[in-house]
């Protein structure tokens, strides 16, 4: 072979070659399906730059956004007993928990965390749908339970951010057992005489939204969120009636009075900054 063909065709091959893009540099808008880069969806807060729709986004960037600096604590949470019930279907519930656990390094898709919005000592539980559909088990109902008492002991505001499809099915009635439980949590906090308001995103639905999300003093809705007990088709074949398009909205449901707000993500943040000025009665 001669030189050309050994070491310079190679290097011309290796210059001309076309460079690897990653994955994850675009994404594609769940809603107009235009592609939307990564670092334009990150500053947007995972906001499509192009239709304006709500992506679901990262539960810890949700709480960077909303605490002053970024900055927050964790709650830590007590363990809660692993598939008490034995519940297995196509594959055992702890390989279940297994493989969300190392998806999302979360113990359960609850986050409890507090810290200061605009000065304000706030409490928060969000959920985190990659975790299992956001499903609610005993790990849920311990979180909103924890949350609730650091709340009333730190004399905060108390925030809870749903996003769900409700029950978990393999915890069968415990799961369902969580419903009262976090109705009782956010008496706890009205009692105190704190602020509860629940920032309802997409989806908040089933167990969720029949217990603790529609309980807020103020109930805020992110735009286009699905809110409602139970998915459009289901309901729909179940009373045999035809439904109005998008009647499961937020902006639906503010319009018939489910919500008291509808807003923009990047405009959460302020929006709680002035509610807590109202119903905390004094200055940051």
């Amino acid at each position: 072979m001669s030189w050309f063909t050994t070491f310079v065709r190679p290097k011309i091959s290796a210059l001309m070659r076309r460079q690897e893009i990653p994955d994850n540099l675009w994404h594609k808008c769940t809603d107009c399906e235009q592609m939307v880069f990564h670092r334009d969806l990150v500053a947007n807060q995972y906001v499509c730059s192009h239709c304006a729709h709500h992506m679901a986004i990262p539960v810890k960037m949700r709480l960077e956004n909303l605490f002053d600096q970024g900055n927050y604590t964790r709650v830590p949470l007590q363990p809660v007993p692993v598939d008490p019930l034995k519940f297995k279907d196509s594959k055992k519930y702890p390989d279940r928990l297994k493989t969300a656990r190392e998806k999302t390094g979360e113990m359960d898709a609850i986050v409890v965390a507090e810290g200061y919005i605009g000065g304000y000592p706030v409490v928060i539980s969000a959920f985190d749908f990659s975790f299992i559909g956001g499903s609610m088990g005993l790990g849920i109902g311990e979180g909103l339970v924890r949350g609730a008492e650091r709340a009333c002991e730190l004399k905060a505001a108390y925030l809870t951010i749903p996003a769900s499809g409700g029950a978990r099915m393999q915890e069968g009635i415990l799961s369902l057992m969580q419903m009262p439980r976090s109705v009782i949590a956010v008496e706890q906090v009205k009692e105190a005489g704190l602020p509860y308001i629940p920032i309802l995103t997409n989806p908040t639905t089933g167990g969720v939204a029949a217990s603790f999300a529609m309980l807020g003093d103020i109930a805020i809705a992110e735009p286009g969120a699905l809110i409602g007990f139970t998915g459009p088709r289901v309901l729909q074949e179940t009373i045999r009636c035809v439904l109005p398009i998008g009647f499961q909205s937020a902006e639906f449901q503010l319009t018939h009075g489910m919500v008291d707000m509808v807003v923009h993500r990047a405009n959460i943040r302020q929006k709680l900054i002035d509610i807590f000025g109202v119903l905390m009665g004094k200055t940051a």
